[in-house]
């Protein structure tokens, strides 16, 4: 940028008045380089500007000295302003290390198996720059049975993060201690009821696998549960009625209905939220999860799930504009 500069300003002769255009050398690396760098950008661009200046014979007028003066000053500006963004990308790091830690608490790790049960999860946060969202999920084995949430907070940001929390930490005291789903539901509603404020929600599915392949689902409002048998065809596991989210109970008092489904050896069940099937591409399409049954077909549940993450990252194009969790589970049959 300089050095065309400079070949202009000679070939054009004194007359043009280019000299406060070397300004645009540090300037542009204050965006991108290190201090040291903008430094060394800096001075070469007064260099340039004193040797240009006696070149076409400035220094006895105002203009070489206002045109010196301007490369200085927009050097030094350059320099702060290196110094500040350098300061404000060490806080985003910091800020990013303390969400990825408050990620690991919210969201810990799935058990790989549990029970009968072969387990793969996949997160993907719309805020890129936190890594964490509003969507849940968590799988706890308690006795004789795999009890399963996964949930859609509402809204973004810290405020639906907290109530995610909310939900997960009276999720895994009731998936202990309470003998069936709806009681679980019922802690959950409970523990919403003292943290919501008016028309705040989580949709959400709570699933029950017994060690005798009874598989029970209650549903508050969230997408139905995909199905894929091992001979490859799928349904969706719709709930007998419709139900309000948990945090709405003024709305249904009674709640949502438990309802079974069976699965076999080699059968699947993806629970997912909207974020999913409500992704759109440029045409303003929604994601077909129906048509994509096939990429989760692979031997490996973690590698199946990948795969489909990565086609609906390739449907939207870009960066997807809501929070996408997708918990698989595969049922193995007994050891």
């Amino acid at each position: 940028m300089m050095g065309f500069v400079a070949t202009v300003d000679v070939l054009a002769g004194p007359g043009v008045g280019l000299l406060p255009l070397l300004s645009l050398g540090p300037a542009f690396a204050s965006l991108t380089g290190t201090p040291r760098r903008t430094t060394a950008i800096g001075v070469l661009a007064l260099a340039f500007c004193v040797f240009l200046g006696f070149y076409n014979d400035l220094f006895h007028v105002r203009r070489g000295y206002t045109a010196l003066l301007s490369v200085a000053g927009v050097s030094v500006a350059a320099l702060a302003a290196t110094a500040d963004r350098r300061r404000r990308e060490a806080e985003l790091d910091t800020v990013r290390s303390v969400a990825e830690a408050a990620q690991r608490v919210l969201l810990r790790p799935v058990p790989l198996v549990a029970g009968n049960l072969r387990i793969s999860v996949s997160y993907t946060s719309a805020a890129a720059e936190a890594r964490i969202g509003g969507d849940l999920y968590e799988v706890v084995a308690a006795d004789g049975a795999v009890r399963i949430i996964v949930g859609d907070v509402q809204g973004k940001g810290l405020e639906a993060v907290e109530t995610a929390a909310v939900v997960l930490g009276a999720f895994r005291e009731a998936a202990h201690d309470e003998p069936d789903l709806v009681s679980v539901s019922s802690r959950l509603e409970r523990a919403l009821n003292r943290r919501l404020s008016g028309e705040e929600f989580v949709t959400a599915v709570l699933v029950e696998v017994k060690a005798d392949r009874k598989v029970t689902l209650l549903n508050y409002g969230h997408p139905a549960p995909l199905i894929l048998r091992a001979d490859g065809t799928f349904t969706l596991a719709e709930p007998p009625g419709n139900a309000p989210p948990l945090g709405l109970a003024e709305i249904g008092p009674i709640g949502p209905l438990p309802y079974r489904v069976p699965l076999a050896p080699g059968d699947q069940m993806l629970l997912y939220t909207d974020g999913v099937t409500e992704a759109r591409d440029r045409d303003r399409h929604f994601y077909p999860l129906d048509e994509r049954t096939h990429l989760l077909k692979d031997a490996d549940p973690d590698a199946a799930l990948e795969a489909l993450r990565k086609d609906l990252e390739q449907h939207t194009g870009g960066p997807l504009h809501d929070d996408a969790a997708m918990l698989l589970i595969r049922y193995r049959g007994p050891a």
